[in-house]
């Protein structure tokens, strides 16, 4: 009896290996083909969010340039940006999320039947968007994977020199802006997410990043900074109404990350720093009521950065228009044009205004779009020590004081204009890991399964440490 049930039981077995079971393979929820407008419209959202996240896990410069502190734990706020593998998240995120899916749309389209003019314009704005990227990482590590980055084939690629990077994206910015035109389509509204189709703003955003990059080489090679920010000035962001920024929604999923991770996260612990809220007291800046608002005594106080700083009810928290839902996060506008053109013009480039002109628009135009007044503004500008006569130090100090301000809640700009511009002065947190960060250390993942070209690039930008100073950053 036992033998005729093996005996059925194989020949059970038999019939079922006979059945085609290759459907189960087939992932029917996963795209053959993605169109390359989502693509884009990805990579544009990927690149956004950490910019504008103040996750411990992904965005620690609000706590390295000091305008926001912890109320518990400090761990990023001394500058211990290892435990949470931050470096490799960032270096992740502009790598596989943004550049992989910038290059992929460009390949779709680049492969397409579109029009000269339409495919002319959206290719100019992905390469626009992707030196966008390089600039970031650039200024974050200083040498990095670039002409071997991207290329599935090469797992293990070289780290090229930041300066030849810079200048290399210097000349693919110039290319872009010269194949743009405003006479054809770009991307839609629906998947332009940063400028909503107009090919006029997309213009206008690549001579501001032409000219933005230009600035920050001028300390290491003024000739070619001088000669870009005069080629491009006339066409930068020169009003209010072409700022390129990315809005989020009211609603889930699409909700600035400040609001998930702030509000429908309940993480509490977020206050102001001292340093910062101090400065904006001692120059009754209108803006103070915007960023933050009063404790639980009716008062602006900010914590002591490094240090515990509780109860929290104690201290000033991010304002209900930093953290709202539909908050929009600033890639260019007219605040960050203006600064640069009252530098430009301290450095002797021939563009029209002066300094001070121009330092005043920035800060005008700063304190309305962030609900204050044009007449909060000239009080402001009267102040003797915001006004740029009798302002203190020189044009650096003047100039890069203002802008630490204007640049809240742009904390990876704040990083780079600290940097590039030395003001102001910032005393070291409480019980620092180490010295001012001027760029982020390789990530981890790179010294193991990159090893040989991590040690290279290691020793070539002179050590991988926080502290170690990147080609343009001189002073």
């Amino acid at each position: 009896m036992k033998k005729l049930i093996y005996l059925s039981l194989s020949v059970c077995l038999l019939a079922s290996c006979t059945k085609d079971i290759t459907s189960l393979n087939e992932e029917t929820k996963k795209p053959a083909n993605v169109p390359a407008g989502t693509l884009f419209s990805n990579a544009t959202r990927n690149l956004s969010d950490p910019l504008a996240s103040a996750s411990v896990n992904t965005d620690v410069f609000r706590f390295v340039v000091k305008h926001w502190a912890m109320v518990t734990y400090q761990d990023e706020v001394q500058y211990d940006f290892t435990t949470r593998f931050i470096p490799r998240g960032w270096w992740n995120t502009m790598y596989r999320d943004v550049l992989n899916d910038l290059q992929n749309s460009s390949t779709l389209i680049a492969a397409s039947t579109l029009a000269d003019g339409e495919k002319n314009n959206k290719l100019a704005i992905i390469d626009a968007l992707q030196v966008y990227t390089y600039s970031i990482l650039v200024n974050t590590f200083g040498n990095i994977p670039y002409s071997e980055a991207l290329n599935s084939e090469i797992l293990f690629p070289k780290y090229d020199d930041a300066k030849t990077i810079y200048t290399d994206l210097m000349s693919r910015i110039t290319a872009d802006i010269s194949k743009m035109s405003s006479a054809s389509n770009g991307f839609t509204s629906a998947e332009d997410l940063l400028n909503k189709g107009s090919m006029t703003k997309w213009i206008k955003f690549a001579n501001s990043l032409k000219l933005k990059m230009a600035m920050t080489l001028a300390d290491v090679d003024n000739s070619l900074a001088k000669s870009a920010v005069e080629a491009v000035n006339a066409n930068a962001i020169s009003a209010a109404s072409e700022n390129s920024i990315f809005v989020y929604l009211a609603g889930s999923p699409n909700q600035n990350p400040l609001y998930v991770d702030i509000v429908t996260g309940g993480r509490g612990d977020y206050v102001a720093a001292k340093d910062f809220v101090d400065t904006l007291a001692k120059f009754a800046d209108p803006r103070l009521s915007k960023y933050f608002g009063t404790n639980s005594s009716g008062l602006y106080k900010g914590g002591i950065s490094g240090a515990v700083n509780s109860p929290q009810s104690d201290y000033s928290q991010p304002g209900s228009k930093v953290i709202a839902p539909d908050a929009g996060n600033i890639f260019m506008d007219y605040v960050g044009m203006e600064f640069y053109r009252a530098e430009a013009v301290e450095r002797g480039y021939s563009i029209p205004g002066t300094a001070n002109e121009h330092y005043d628009n920035a800060i005008t135009a700063s304190i309305i779009y962030w609900g204050g007044t044009a007449a909060d503004a000239t009080a402001y500008l009267a102040n003797p020590l915001v006004n740029y006569a009798t302002a203190a130090g020189n044009w650096k100090q003047k100039i890069g004081t203002q802008k630490w301000i204007a640049l809240f809640n742009r904390p990876y700009e704040g990083w780079t204009e600290l940097r590039r511009l030395d003001y102001p002065k910032l005393s070291l947190p409480v019980a620092a890991k180490s010295g001012f960060p001027v760029r982020l250390t390789y990530p981890d993942l790179e010294q193991t399964t990159n090893g040989d070209n991590y040690t290279s690039a290691s020793s070539a930008v002179g050590g991988d440490k926080v502290e170690t100073k990147l080609f343009w950053d001189k002073f």
